[in-house]
């Protein structure tokens, strides 16, 4: 990536972790040209503006259950150039699962309650947004175990 700016959409229905976001991207060098609400919102201004990097909350309305993820997936299927970081509260376990099977490149998502250092934030941001990967530790583990669950479960016999 070049010493140009990082074009960034950040997508969160929270305002004010949206807005803080924002500010926190802006005063890092970051160009934020979207702030987004919704799933249809973030779609539509990935077409508008290409980014370089999309930061995506998983639940968004209107059902809040896993539209910002599917946003997500569908970003990286149209434009799979652009990064996609998703930034949450939850390991949605299927379209997780999903956003890292393939090629990883590109490709984020981090829960916002182990942020525990900015300075850190941002280098994953920034790692994302150059082609790298950064995934927390929960999310793999999560992952991970439904996939020894489901695998588990398909060794059983149909009376068991």
């Amino acid at each position: 990536m070049s010493d140009a700016p990082i074009r960034t959409i950040v997508a969160d229905d929270s305002v004010l972790l949206r807005d803080g976001i924002v500010r926190l991207l802006s005063d890092s060098g970051f160009d934020v040209v979207a702030a987004v609400g919704d799933a249809d919102a973030l779609l539509d201004a990935v077409t508008e503006h290409a980014p370089d990097l999309c930061v995506v909350d998983v639940r968004m309305p209107p059902s809040h259950t896993d539209e910002g993820l599917r946003a997500a997936l569908e970003i990286r299927r149209r434009h799979p150039g652009i990064a996609v970081l998703v930034l949450s509260q939850y390991v949605e376990e299927r379209y997780a699962g999903e956003l890292l099977a393939g090629d990883v490149a590109g490709v984020g998502y981090l829960l916002k309650d182990r942020v525990i250092d900015v300075g850190d934030f941002l280098t994953s941001l920034r790692r994302v947004a150059a082609g790298g990967s950064a995934v927390d530790a929960e999310v793999v583990s999560q992952i991970l175990g439904r996939s020894r669950r489901s695998s588990e479960v398909d060794r059983l016999t149909p009376r068991e």
